[in-house]
């Protein structure tokens, strides 16, 4: 491929990847509290552990999503003590907030997990065998 062509496609996926990981935040706040509470620089390691370095946030960015699912009654917080060093504040799911996440799994993860749609990322990546 040119080089003018490879560099076009490498910025086409950087702005699309951008938009689909501001997405995707939300659900891997949500899936890591869904297994605990957590504090904010916790959740911004973990995010980025879980997702095998695809997603990566600040704590601006988590702090910010960690608000703003309070104010829509999602996840609670409460202060406690740390084991090292002062207080933190933690993050739980709430019962809507467990709800949600597993609505929003079923529609829009589980999807991926379905023989047509297998079929056609395996044929993307030119794999005849759904298992390789």
């Amino acid at each position: 491929m040119p080089r003018k062509d490879t560099e076009r496609l490498d910025k086409l996926l950087k702005n699309w990847e951008e938009s689909y990981k501001k997405g995707l935040l939300s659900f891997w706040i949500l899936l890591l509290l869904h297994d605990r509470p957590a504090y904010a620089y916790e959740l911004s390691e973990a995010v980025s552990a879980l997702s095998q370095g695809t997603v990566s946030a600040d704590e601006n960015s988590i702090y910010r999503a960690l608000n703003r699912f309070e104010s829509l009654g999602i996840i609670t917080s409460e202060w406690r003590q740390s084991e090292i060093g002062p207080q933190r504040r933690y993050y739980t799911l709430t019962n809507i907030g467990v709800s949600l996440l597993t609505r929003f799994v079923q529609r829009n993860i589980l999807v991926f997990d379905t023989p047509i749609v297998l079929e056609r990322i395996q044929a993307v990546l030119g794999r005849t065998n759904p298992n390789e």
